[in-house]
């Protein structure tokens, strides 16, 4: 078995393979133990029959509950998504605004929407909203998880657009004043595609957290997968079978985001177009040493050849 080392990472040793394996065998073997014990008292109390998980082999199940709810969970996930990107690019370009007034009316927003959980966000919105008629009663619940999804992702989002920024060369921003560019000519010219590109896993990320977050919305009354789950469940009265289908269908959902967000990762390490997400990426042969140029090829060459080890 060949083991990697990195910069900040040594490789074990002999005693330190022997101590990992043992620590390895010790916890799986826990974990097994813990897996059997659960499932002798899920079987104890019925909860493993098989008529506790056939309600999910009838289309009226999908149709009726777990589909309308999966539909609220995506359509709240997008319009917040999409609106939590627009109010985090204002917000976080607002912070790097050379007019001070308008940095710290920003960075009050920020900090504000930051510092208040959703759920607190989603209620007072529902509140508001209800009070003063600015949604028709059918989209108050929608709406008011839309908005604290938005203004609580939105300020997240901001910070790390403005962390982006922060953190590119500052040299570029130089050559821009001398070349006569004015702030916002280098900021949309400039440092803003480089940011963008290097924040897109973190902002897949925060996709997945607002994804997660809908179902916060349970507690307005809002119709997403984890209430319309468990409202099958009521029905049903096999809640255990209803909650492990509703992950499955929420980890599906995260896992394929986690996945998208490296590929992206993993496209932009490479050097590559961005326009193809799923074209092949060029990678140099295990090295034993993790580096960055490994992943770094030049894949604009038809004619490119690796000139290391040429003596081999």
């Amino acid at each position: 078995m060949s083991v990697r080392a990195t910069v900040l990472y040594d490789a074990p040793g002999p005693n330190g393979r022997r101590l990992n394996r043992i620590l390895t065998y010790i916890t799986i073997a826990v974990a097994i133990l813990t897996v059997v014990w659960v499932g002798r008292v899920l079987h104890a109390n019925g909860q493993l029959e098989a008529d506790k998980w056939q309600p999910f082999t009838y289309g009226t199940t999908w149709t009726t509950y777990i589909l309308p709810g999966l539909w609220g969970t995506l359509k709240a996930a997008v319009f917040s998504v999409i609106l939590a990107l627009l109010t985090g690019t204002a917000l976080g370009l607002g912070r790097l605004s050379p007019n001070k007034a308008l940095r710290i009316v920003c960075g009050i927003i920020v900090e504000f929407f930051r510092a208040i959980p959703v759920l607190i966000l989603m209620i007072f919105a529902y509140q508001l909203f209800a009070k003063y008629a600015l949604f028709p009663s059918t989209q108050l619940a929608f709406a008011a998880v839309v908005f604290g999804l938005t203004m609580y992702n939105g300020s997240v989002i901001a910070e790390i657009l403005r962390s982006g920024i922060r953190g590119l060369p500052r040299g570029q921003v130089e050559a821009a004043m001398a070349l006569g560019l004015s702030h916002r000519q280098t900021t949309f010219s400039i440092l803003l595609p480089q940011a963008v590109a290097a924040m897109l896993p973190a902002l897949i990320a925060q996709m997945v957290i607002a994804l997660k977050d809908s179902a916060l919305g349970y507690q307005i009354g809002y119709i997403e997968v984890v209430r319309s789950g468990i409202q099958s469940a009521s029905y049903y009265r096999n809640f255990l079978a209803a909650l492990v289908v509703v992950a499955i269908i929420m980890i599906i959902i995260n896992y394929t985001l986690t996945l998208l967000a490296e590929r992206i990762e993993k496209q932009l390490r490479a050097g590559r177009a961005r326009r193809n997400i799923f074209g092949k990426v060029p990678e140099h042969k295990d090295q034993g040493v993790e580096t960055k140029d490994r992943a770094t090829v030049d894949w604009h060459d038809p004619n490119h050849k690796d000139l290391r080890n040429q003596a081999e």
